[in-house]
């Protein structure tokens, strides 16, 4: 005869589906560095989407002016904000998530880095250019840190 045990194994999923490694993994710093991107990719892309004149004038003056372009722009960035909120419920999901943002965000730096002297306002290219490279070594070892196994993530 076997008894009840009260213990569930580790794939165990809650009533929204969501299995008991990813609701463990949901306080680490990885799980909040992964939000924080989401939020910022879908602020950018709103802001692109809906407001492409004053992100053209306030955060991105390069070149001309080109709402359609923007547009484009705002679905892909879209994409890696919803991308992102997926991986927090879905802990399989953060490492390549976070491997793709690092990537994009790391081509991005060094796009910046090209027309570092190009942007309207002097200052911005560089400060554009260090914002950029310092969100990329952070996606970089939140990628990192979240390749290892759940119960030893920060």
């Amino acid at each position: 005869m076997s008894t009840a045990s009260n213990t569930t194994p580790a794939s165990a999923t809650d009533a929204t589906g969501a299995s008991r490694e990813a609701l463990a993994g949901r306080g680490s710093t990885v799980a909040a560095g992964l939000v924080a991107f989401a939020l910022v990719n879908l602020a950018i892309a709103a802001m692109l989407a809906f407001a492409p004149h004053a992100f053209f004038e306030d955060v991105g003056p390069y070149g001309a002016q080109n709402d359609h372009y923007m547009r484009d722009l705002a679905t892909f960035y879209a994409a890696l904000g919803v991308g992102g909120l997926i991986a927090y419920r879905r802990a399989s999901w953060r490492t390549p998530v976070l491997c793709l943002l690092a990537l994009q965000y790391g081509l991005h730096t060094l796009n910046h880095l090209a027309d570092i002297g190009a942007a309207h306002t002097r200052w911005l290219g560089p400060a554009n250019f260090a914002s950029l490279a310092i969100a990329t070594v952070a996606l970089v070892w939140l990628a990192r840190e979240s390749a290892r196994p759940l119960e030893v993530q920060r």
